[in-house]
């Protein structure tokens, strides 16, 4: 976990660090939220359909190619070992 120490301005604004802006896809003009938790305040960034959407796009198609990877393992691996006996026999 980073830590990163920002002043807060004379108009209580803070300046989020370049790096978690980039990490978690934070741009200008975008809504954040912050929610007050015992003694800790937690910054939440924007979460939009188009982006929950892209995310799902990206582990639906690493599935796909894990899915093509195994096939293809599996295929070989019946080539080389023969099909497996049932469970009966």
């Amino acid at each position: 976990m980073a830590e990163h120490t920002r002043k807060v301005g004379d108009r209580g604004q803070v300046t989020i660090p370049k790096e978690l802006r980039d990490r978690r896809g934070i741009e200008g003009g975008d809504e954040i939220r912050f929610i007050e938790v015992n003694d800790e305040i937690i910054i939440k960034p924007p979460t939009d359909e188009e982006r929950l959407a892209e995310g799902y796009r990206k582990r639906a198609d690493r599935s796909r190619q894990l899915a093509a990877e195994m096939d293809g393992t599996s295929a070989e691996a019946t080539e080389q070992l023969g099909d497996a006996p049932e469970w009966g026999e």
